[in-house]
This record gives structure tokens, C-alpha cells and sequence, in this order.
């Protein structure tokens, strides 16, 4: 039975993974027997969680039939937690966004807030879904976090410290999970696909996530990917953190939305359009690229640019590689900077799939 439970989890850890696969394809890949992956995925499909989405192309033979997991079967709720705002997703077993929505929140560390989020997360996904089912609700947030605990150890910019977050967590009617939100970000990536990346977080500040060997790297206390507080420009701006010159006081999102003062859509929008706003953006890449060249230089990985800027990654990648390779004369070949798979939510996103990986190992 153990020997089954275990080829069980990883055909439901490939398969999570993939828009839709083959029986082949799982045994091929992963190494089993064909007469295990039968069984498996007969039993599955008896349970309604594998089910038939298509034929390959003939190549003379018989069709193969692609199968997947059945994406409606349960889902799961995200927050992620700002200093003003909130960022929710509903996400199937498929990994798809079924509704997502940001409001304004001023996070206060008092039942109040607790009270109000929890009431704006259930008008939500009730709108979407009925609870049985959603499998959890994951929580991101800014700073380090002791999971077992559920302690929000330190955050600059919620400016707190041993912050409990059991009272957040008994007002939600289903498991809890917390996680940093630049390592949540990166659960939304997939880290068994990346191997190793490092994963920027271009938001309201600016954070980011290791994965090494397909696992993410936390640091001796948690603090790996700090890469907000790296000094870029000494004696430099003033960051929230109190220093000056840390990157996060020219490369996140609040630079070009100026604290927020205006939207990042905004400023997206009037590029190209207005000389102050160009203007701006050359420098916000500028600085941007030596952070990428430094990162690039010590890990020698895929860096993904994410966040609320990383949205927006894919339509000026070409200049900011430009940019990059000017500052690193090691590569060549720029093509390790990459755009992200979510343009919004990001942390929502991947702090919800933790369910996904709870399910399957459950039901293994």
C-alpha cells in the first residue's frame, strides 16, 4: 500500500503541474510501471478527479486519450495583506484564477481589521462558490513569518514585530496557511518546473524568493531574497526601512506610483505619452538592471520578474535585457530574465495552491 501511496502523490504532484498529460507520458516521466499508472488514475477517475479532455494527434495508431485533473473539483482562497490593501483570488485545481479583486484595507494590528477582512474574504468567495468546496485559505504577507507558530516575526513595512496571527486565523472558517509574499509568489511559479530562479518581487516594496534544487531557500532565519534592503546607491534615498540607498527606494512599484498617489495602470498607461513619465521609467530600469546584474552574479540562475510590475514584464523585456547586459559582460545571452505567470495576485496565488499540495498528499 505504501509502495502505491507513493507513486500515487507524484502522478498528482505531475499532474497538478500540467495543463493535461497521457498514461504514457505519466509512466515515461516519472518512471512507473504502466500497470500502475492504470490502476491509479482508473481509481482516480472513479473518484472524479481525473478525467478525459482530448485525443493526441494520430500518428497510425490508436489515439492516445489526455487526461487531466478535473480543475472544478475543489479550489482554494488567497489574501494577500499590504499596509493599504488586500488582494484576494479564488484558484481552481487547475491553477486558474476564477475571480480575483483588491480593495483598499488599512492593515491596524487589532480584531477590527481582523474582523473586516474576514467579512470582505467571505463576500467574495461566497459570490463564486459554496464552502465545502474550498480546501483553505492561504495568507501572504510582508516580512518573516514563523509558520508553525503563526507569528508575523518582523515586517518594516507593516512595522511590527511578534505579531501573533492566531486571532486572524481562528475568525476564518477553514485551514489557515501564512507565507512571505515574495515566497508565496514563488509557489505560484512552480518551483519543480523552475529547478532554480530567483523570483523579484516588483510591488509596493520590493521583495523577492530563492528556489534552489526545486525547493525554495529560506536562509538561516528566514530572510533569504531580502533583496528590497540590498544597498544599490550609498547615501542614497531614504528607504522605510530607515537606511538609505536600499534598493526597494528605487526599484518598487512606489517609485513610479509615487506612494501610491497614483495607480500603477496610471503611469503604465501614460508612457509614451508624457516626457516626466519617460523619463521616470528610463531611471526606475536603469536602477532595475544593476539590480538584475547583481542578482544574476551571485546566484547564476533565471531571474523572474513578478509583482505588480512584473505584470507588465513581457512588453518591455527586450529594453531592460538592453539594459541588463550592459551591466554584466559574463552573459551574453540575456534570456535568463524572464516575465512571471501571474500578472496579478501573485501572492495570493501561490499561498492558495499550499491546499492543492496538502490534497494530494492526502489523498495518497
Amino acid at each position: 500500500m505504501e509502495k502505491k501511496n507513493a507513486a500515487r502523490r507524484r502522478i498528482l504532484e505531475f499532474m497538478l503541474n500540467q495543463e493535461s498529460t497521457t498514461k504514457a507520458e505519466l509512466a515515461r516521466s516519472l518512471n512507473l510501471s504502466m500497470p500502475t499508472v492504470l490502476s491509479n488514475i482508473a481509481e482516480l477517475t472513479d473518484k472524479g478527479l481525473v478525467t478525459e479532455v482530448g485525443e493526441m494527434e494520430s500518428t497510425g495508431g490508436r489515439k492516445a486519450r489526455r487526461i487531466a485533473l478535473n480543475e472544478n473539483y475543489c479550489m482554494s482562497a488567497g489574501v494577500d495583506i499590504t499596509a493599504h490593501h488586500i488582494g484576494m483570488v479564488l484558484v481552481n485545481l487547475g491553477g486558474k484564477i476564477i475571480d480575483w479583486q483588491r480593495v483598499r484595507l488599512d492593515f491596524k494590528p487589532d480584531a477590527d481589521y481582523c474582523r473586516k477582512l474576514t467579512r470582505r474574504v467571505q463576500d467574495f468567495y461566497l459570490k463564486m462558490t459554496t464552502p465545502d468546496k474550498i480546501l483553505g485559505i492561504g495568507i501572504s504577507l510582508p516580512g518573516v513569518i514563523h509558520e508553525r507558530d503563526s507569528v508575523l516575526v518582523k515586517s518594516h513595512a507593516l512595522h511590527l514585530e511578534n505579531y501573533s496571527l492566531k486571532m486572524l486565523e481562528h475568525m476564518l472558517p477553514f485551514p489557515v496557511y501564512f507565507e512571505n509574499d515574495a515566497n508565496a509568489a514563488m509557489l505560484a511559479e512552480d518551483p519543480v518546473r523552475l529547478k532554480n530562479a530567483v523570483y523579484l518581487s516588483l510591488s509596493s516594496t520590493l521583495g523577492g524568493a530563492v528556489c534552489i534544487d526545486d525547493r525554495l531557500f529560506t536562509g538561516q532565519n528566514r530572510r533569504a531574497g531580502e533583496f528590497g534592503h540590498m544597498l544599490l546607491i550609498p547615501e542614497g534615498r531614504k528607504c522605510y526601512c530607515g537606511r538609505r540607498g536600499c534598493a526597494d527606494a528605487y526599484c518598487a512599484a512606489s517609485v513610479l506610483t509615487q506612494d501610491g498617489r497614483c495607480t500603477l495602470d496610471a503611469f503604465m498607461e501614460s508612457l509614451g505619452k508624457d516626457a516626466e513619465t519617460d523619463r521616470v521609467w528610463e531611471e526606475y530600469l536603469d536602477h532595475l538592471a544593476i539590480l538584475i546584474s547583481n542578482i544574476r552574479m551571485v546566484f547564476d540562475t533565471d531571474v523572474i520578474l513578478g509583482g505588480d510590475v512584473g505584470g507588465y514584464a513581457d512588453e518591455y523585456i527586450v529594453e531592460l535585457r538592453e539594459k541588463v547586459s550592459q551591466y554584466n559582460l559574463f552573459d551574453l545571452d540575456v534570456s535568463y530574465l524572464k516575465g512571471c505567470s501571474y500578472r496579478r495576485e501573485a501572492s495570493a496565488v501561490g499561498v492558495a495552491k499550499h491546499f492543492f499540495q496538502v490534497f494530494t498528499e492526502e489523498l495518497s
